[in-house]
């Protein structure tokens, strides 16, 4: 009988190029689970969602990437736009990790490899902005424009800490740009610094952002953070590690399946940590579109 075949895509300068560690690891996990293994091993940008989509096209079943949140992304990106799509498995690698913190993927890689036996497909939303799909955060406004200065080598020390830094900086130093955002229930418009688009509850190692919001609700959840000073940056902090950033005044939460961003100047947009695009941008929902790998939670939701 022939085994289904899964493709195995790391990426060897993530994680403090500790992915070779695991290679061997993950393969024999894989070839344990029943399936012929492909490795393929990333060189540069782009490499690993042109990996992705040629293991869709060839009819693979199982496509696992290793790395950081920029290694899944591209992945994401191979897999998302084909008719036919293989279940998808992370091992994270990265700096954060939201996606696999969303998904309640164990972060230490070897804990995730041992238990990827027994994890479950569960259906996941993906989110398509400007013909980039994302499976976790875009952000736009002079924040987002900030934290994508943040050094690679203070993300790799102080982790999500170092873009709380930046991002803190930013908001104390900027008056903001004036937005309007078109949604479900309607258009807000105002001036802000940040505006967030998330899928999932974990914004930058931040899990209770959006406390409420699941991989699977079919929503994008909204949030507007408006020009504030350092007193009402402090309350703001407290309430974002209580999981009540909602109650924030200077905050504007709105949730809906699509949304049009537009801002009286073009803005670059960072799409899961990585440029992607400018405004005026419109972004949409993809309901359940990818099968991801992960531990089953459904009795706990």
């Amino acid at each position: 009988m022939e085994r289904k075949k899964a493709v195995f895509i790391l990426n060897p300068s993530s994680g403090k190029a500790r992915a070779e560690t695991y290679r061997e690891q993950c393969v024999q996990v894989l070839l344990g689970m029943g399936y012929s293994v492909e490795v393929r091993s990333t060189e540069k940008e782009g490499d690993a969602t042109a990996f992705a989509r040629e293991a869709a096209m060839s009819g693979c079943a199982l496509v696992v990437a290793m790395g950081g949140d920029g290694t899944v992304n591209e992945a994401i990106n191979g897999l998302a736009s084909e008719e036919e799509r293989p279940d998808f498995a992370l091992i994270p690698l990265g700096t954060v990790n939201d996606f696999a913190r969303a998904l309640s993927i164990p972060l230490d890689p070897e804990e995730a490899i041992r238990r990827l036996p027994e994890f479950v497909a569960r259906p996941t939303d993906i989110g398509l902005a400007g013909g980039h799909y994302f499976m976790n955060i875009l952000a736009v406004g002079s924040l987002a424009e900030g934290v994508m200065d943040v050094p690679v080598e203070e993300k790799t020390r102080f982790g999500p800490l170092a873009y709380a830094a930046h991002g803190f900086q930013t908001l104390l130093s900027d008056e903001g740009n004036r937005f309007t955002i078109t949604h479900d229930g309607g258009k807000w418009t105002g001036q802000a610094s940040l505006v967030l688009a998330a899928l999932t509850n974990s914004v930058g190692g931040f899990e209770k952002m959006n406390p409420d919001a699941r991989t699977d609700d079919g929503l994008l959840h909204l949030t507007v953070i408006k020009h504030i000073r350092l007193q009402g940056l402090l309350k703001m902090s407290v309430s974002l590690l209580l999981g009540k950033l909602q109650e924030e005044g200077a905050v504007e939460k709105i949730r809906t399946t699509r949304a049009q961003i537009e801002s009286d100047e073009p803005l670059a947009c960072n799409i899961d940590g990585d440029e992607g695009g400018a405004t005026p941008l419109k972004i949409e929902v993809l309901f359940r579109h990818l099968k991801i790998l992960a531990p089953d939670t459904t009795e706990g939701e």
